[in-house]
C-alpha cells in the first residue's frame, strides 16, 4: 500500500473527514438559515413600508379625492429611490404613477403580490425588474398599486450565499489540509510503535515504545505499553533465573537421592541399614516436595490465583498464633521469641498466605540469630510485631544476628538466592520470595532493614477499609 493510501486509511484522517462534513453541513444550514431570514426581514421591511404608505395615501384620497390623490403620487414618483407607484381606473387606464408597464391582469385583484414590471423611462424589453407591491381598490372603482423594487434584496442574498460557498469551501480546503497534516503526524508515531514492537517481537525485551513527552492518548498508551514490557522483561528475566537456579540447587539433592539409593543397593545387608537408606530418602524427597511446593504457591501468588476467598482477619492473631507455634524450636536453639500485638489490626485478604509468609520470617529468623557463646549472657531475642501504621497494617520481625548487607538485600528476596552465611544451614532460598510474592498480591510491600545490629524484615499490608486509621 503506497504511503498516501496509509495516510487515507487512518482513523485520525477518517474522523477529521467525518467532523469536517458535519461542520460543513452545519456551517451551510447556519449561512442558509442567516441568508433566509434576511431575505425575510427585508420583505417584513417592505411590506410594513408599503402598508403605511397605503394607509397614507388613502387618507389623502379620502380627503381630497382622486385630484389630490394624483397630485401626492406625482409628487413622490419624481423622488430620488421612491416607492412604485400606480393609480388607475377600473378599467385599467393609468391615471398616475412611475410605473411603465405590468403583466396583463396584474390589478384585477387586490391583495399582495410579486410581479415584474418596467418604470415609465424604460420601456424597452429586457429591462423587467421584480416587485413586491400590494393593490388596493378606492372608493369609486380606482385602483391603487404601491411597492417596493426587489433588487436589493435580491443582491444582498446573493451576496450572502457567495459568501457562504467560498467560506464553506475554505472550510472544507482548511479542513482537509488539517486533517492531512494530523494523520500524517499520528502516522508517523504509529509507524515508529510498530517498527519498536517488530524489534521486541523478534527477542529484544528491552525495547520500549516512542514517548515524544506531550502527555497524549499515545504518550499515554506507550507509558502502559512500556510498564507492560518492563514487566514482561522482569518476568522473562525471572525465569531464567529460576531456571538456571532449579538446575543448580536442585541437582545436588536429586543426585544425592540418587547416590544414597544406589549406595543401599551396593552396601546395605539388613534391614535397618536398608530401613535408614530409606528414611533419609524420604527426607530428600520431602525437602524436594516443600521445594516445588514453595515454587508453586510463589507463581500462584505472582499471577494473582492464590488470592482465594479474602476475608477481614486479625493480623494480631496470626503474630500470636505464629510466635506460638514457633517458640520450642527457639527454645531449643536458646533464643527468646516474644510478641508484640496488643491491639487489633485488621486486614482483608488470604489469611493462610499471610500467615505462611510471617511464618517463613521466623523460621528465618531463627535459624540466623546465632545464640550468645558466654554462658551468663541473656539469649538472643527475636519480636515478633503487629501494629497499625496510618493506612497500613505493619507484621515485622527482628532479629539479632548477622543481619544482611544493604548492597544484597535486593538480591535476598529472588528466588532461591541464599547468601554465603547462608549456605551452612538448611533451606531451599525460596521463604523471603514467598514472603515478597504474598505481600504483592495483598498490595503491600517486603522490606529489609538494619535492626542494629541484625535484621528487621517488614511485612506491611493495606489496612482493611472497616477499619478506622488510628
Amino acid at each position: 500500500m503506497s504511503a498516501l493510501g496509509k495516510l487515507f486509511r487512518t482513523t485520525a484522517f477518517k474522523l477529521t473527514l467525518a467532523y469536517l462534513i458535519f461542520f460543513a453541513i452545519f456551517a451551510a444550514c447556519l449561512l442558509g438559515y442567516f441568508a433566509w431570514n434576511t431575505r425575510r426581514l427585508i420583505t417584513e421591511q417592505i411590506t410594513a413600508t408599503v402598508d403605511a404608505e397605503i394607509v397614507g395615501l388613502n387618507e389623502q384620497y379620502r380627503q381630497g379625492g382622486i385630484r389630490r390623490l394624483v397630485f401626492v403620487i406625482e409628487d413622490r414618483a419624481r423622488r430620488p429611490g421612491s416607492s412604485l407607484y400606480l393609480v388607475s381606473t377600473f378599467n385599467g387606464q393609468t391615471l398616475a404613477g412611475n410605473v411603465g408597464s405590468l403583466p396583463s391582469g396584474t390589478l384585477a385583484n387586490a391583495g399582495w403580490i410579486e410581479t415584474t414590471y418596467r418604470r415609465q423611462e424604460e420601456q424597452d424589453a429586457g429591462n423587467d425588474h421584480f416587485a413586491l407591491a400590494r393593490v388596493f381598490q378606492l372608493p369609486g372603482g380606482f385602483r391603487l398599486m404601491v411597492g417596493r423594487d426587489l433588487d436589493e434584496r435580491e443582491r444582498i442574498y446573493d451576496v450572502i450565499l457567495a459568501a457562504g460557498k467560498w467560506s464553506i469551501a475554505l472550510v472544507v480546503l482548511l479542513g482537509l489540509a488539517g486533517g492531512f497534516f494530523v494523520a500524517r503526524r499520528m502516522l508517523r508515531r504509529v509507524d515508529a510503535m510498530t517498527e519498536s514492537t517488530r524489534i521486541i517481537m523478534d527477542g529484544n525485551f528491552t525495547g520500549r515504545l516512542p514517548v515524544v513527552g506531550s502527555g497524549d492518548e499515545l504518550d499515554r498508551l506507550a507509558d502502559n505499553l512500556n510498564a507492560m514490557l518492563a514487566r514482561i522483561e522482569a518476568l522473562m528475566h525471572g525465569l531464567k533465573e529460576v531456571t538456571d537456579n532449579i538446575a543448580h540447587d536442585l541437582k545436588t539433592p536429586l543426585t544425592r537421592l540418587r547416590n544414597r539409593s544406589e549406595q543401599a543397593l551396593r552396601t546395605a545387608k539388613t534391614e535397618a541399614e536398608y530401613r535408614a537408606a530409606l528414611d533419609a530418602t524420604i527426607e530428600e524427597s520431602d525437602a524436594l516436595i516443600r521445594t516445588f511446593n514453595a515454587l508453586l504457591l510463589i507463581a500462584r501468588a505472582e499471577s494473582g490465583q492464590a488470592r482465594g476467598e479474602t476475608v477481614e482477619f486479625d493480623a494480631a492473631d496470626i503474630a500470636r498464633g505464629v510466635t506460638e507455634l514457633y517458640e520450642p524450636l527457639a527454645d531449643e536453639k536458646g533464643l527468646l521469641l516474644r510478641v508484640e500485638a496488643d491491639a487489633p489490626a485488621l486486614v482483608r485478604g488470604n489469611r493462610e498466605l499471610v500467615s505462611q509468609a510471617l511464618a517463613n520470617l521466623v523460621d528465618n529468623a531463627i535459624k540466623y540469630a546465632a545464640p550468645n557463646g558466654a554462658p551468663e549472657a541473656p539469649p538472643p531475642e527475636i519480636v515478633v510485631r503487629a501494629a497499625g501504621a496510618g493506612e497500613r497494617v505493619i507484621l515485622s520481625v527482628s532479629d539479632r544476628g548477622p543481619g544482611i548487607a544493604e548492597a544484597d538485600r535486593g538480591r535476598a528476596i529472588e528466588r532461591f538466592v541464599r547468601l554465603e552465611q547462608s549456605r551452612t544451614q538448611p533451606g531451599s532460598g525460596l521463604g523471603l520470595s514467598l514472603a515478597a510474592a504474598v505481600a504483592r498480591l495483598h498490595g503491600g510491600e517486603l522490606r529489609l532493614e538494619d535492626n542494629q545490629p541484625g535484621l528487621r524484615i517488614v511485612l506491611a499490608l493495606p489496612r482493611s477499609p472497616g477499619q478506622a486509621t488510628p
